[in-house]
């Protein structure tokens, strides 16, 4: 017979080990609900046991529902007790969940009544609800002779806020590969479509230049012009469009924004580089943005004019401010114009003779900033009179200059 030849196998010394990682990750699911009970008094004496149940609210997976028992839960306690509790009303085994259960104080006092697992060390970790109707809550949660004299209670309604935290595990591991996405650029897209004037059905003539665009992105972005363009009180003629009131620039800008969604470079479309020109354009931009609807663009213009209150243009920036409602424009610049190294030169401009006339009511509120920055008075740094004055003469006064 012939020999069996073995052959011996041996690991190979070239091999090389690898190293993987995973990451075990346990966090809660948030949410909450308000739950508000009106008629108190009427659902005492509906028995010990009954209930009153809210409607129910996802979190995390899972449907929940907040019990109140106006006679109490318990035949012990003898209805001396509001009993309230949260149960799981979907199925699940074991959904494990943190919560918090609160009557609110109805009196701006915020003493709530407040009974949480958040925020605190559990001995034994979050509360575990084994199937479809379990509860976690208080059957004594308070006594109902003191709750009945209470801030809690208000025109005969209690209110229960009512948060729930559901644990969730999932395990990380390196990602095998990645696919990267580029930004949105349907601006983009409907910027070109501006510029090619291809398919306009539209057409605005505003101070004597015209503006050719397209009824469904304007309708889409404006609701005045989706009014003015195909509501019940549309134009006549929503060929030709007349705008009045308004300089060619400043609707050129306009348009600008609702097909790119972004401001236009300012210099290039006024030609001009100072400052005093850019302030300008904002303030007319922001009354067009607050006529059109443009809530987006009224906000970019509002806090752009934060940035560039100057002497010669604050009183105008002001007046622009309180006409469209512009809160915190108008709380910059009414604190800016009180500091007393600018209030008599602010005075001088043409500017507060416009605000005087066109919003007299301002003037007392400027008063009373004035009369606040006296009783406490700051020290400003000057930046120099160049930032300051930009745009205006030697007396502080702005020059009138159209876009």
């Amino acid at each position: 017979m012939g020999r069996v030849l073995r052959e011996t196998l041996k690991p190979s010394t070239s091999s090389v080990s690898a190293t993987t990682s995973s990451t075990s990750v346990t966090e809660t699911v948030n949410g909450s609900h308000q739950f508000k009970i009106t008629g108190y008094s009427l659902s005492k004496g509906s028995g010990i046991g009954k209930y009153i149940a809210s409607d129910t609210f996802m979190v995390g997976g899972y449907l929940w529902t907040i019990y109140f028992y106006p006679d109490g839960k318990s035949p012990e306690d003898n209805a001396a007790y509001i009993s309230l509790f949260i149960a799981l009303a979907s199925e699940g085994t074991d959904v494990r969940a943190l919560f918090e259960l609160t009557l609110l104080d109805q009196s701006g006092k915020e003493r709530h009544k407040v009974h949480s697992h958040f925020g605190r060390t559990l001995e034994s970790g979050p509360y575990t609800l084994k199937y479809r109707g379990s509860m976690w809550g208080y059957k004594r949660f308070f006594k109902r002779t003191l709750l009945e004299q209470s801030d809690y209670l208000k025109d005969d309604c209690l209110s229960v806020h009512c948060s729930v935290g559901v644990v969730m595990s999932h395990t990380e591991g390196p990602k095998i590969f990645s696919i990267a996405v580029p930004p949105s650029n349907i601006s983009h897209h409907f910027g070109q479509l501006l510029e090619s004037g291809k398919q306009t059905d539209v057409s605005f003539e505003v101070d004597g230049e015209f503006f050719p665009a397209h009824k469904l992105v304007l309708a889409a972005r404006s609701p005045v012009f989706r009014a003015q363009l195909f509501g019940s009180m549309k134009d006549h003629n929503t060929k030709q469009i007349e705008v009045e009131d308004m300089e060619a620039p400043v609707f050129k800008a306009l348009l600008h924004f609702i097909y790119w969604d972004s401001l236009p470079d300012m210099e290039e479309l006024t030609g001009l580089t100072s400052k005093w020109a850019f302030t300008l354009m904002s303030q007319h931009l922001l009354a067009a943005a607050d006529r059109y609807g443009l809530d987006r663009l009224r906000l970019m213009c509002e806090a752009n004019l934060c940035e560039v209150v100057a002497i010669n243009t604050v009183a105008t920036t002001l007046a622009l401010a309180e006409q469209h409602h512009c809160f915190r424009l108008k709380a910059v610049c009414l604190k800016f114009v009180a500091m007393p190294e600018n209030l008599r030169a602010v005075m001088q401009t043409d500017g507060f003779e416009y605000l005087k006339q066109s919003c007299p009511s301002v003037l007392t509120e400027l008063l009373e900033y004035v009369a606040r920055v006296n009783e406490h008075p700051v020290i400003v740094c000057r930046h120099g009179n160049e930032a300051i004055l930009d745009g205006s003469d030697a007396n502080g006064r702005r020059v009138k200059q159209r876009l």
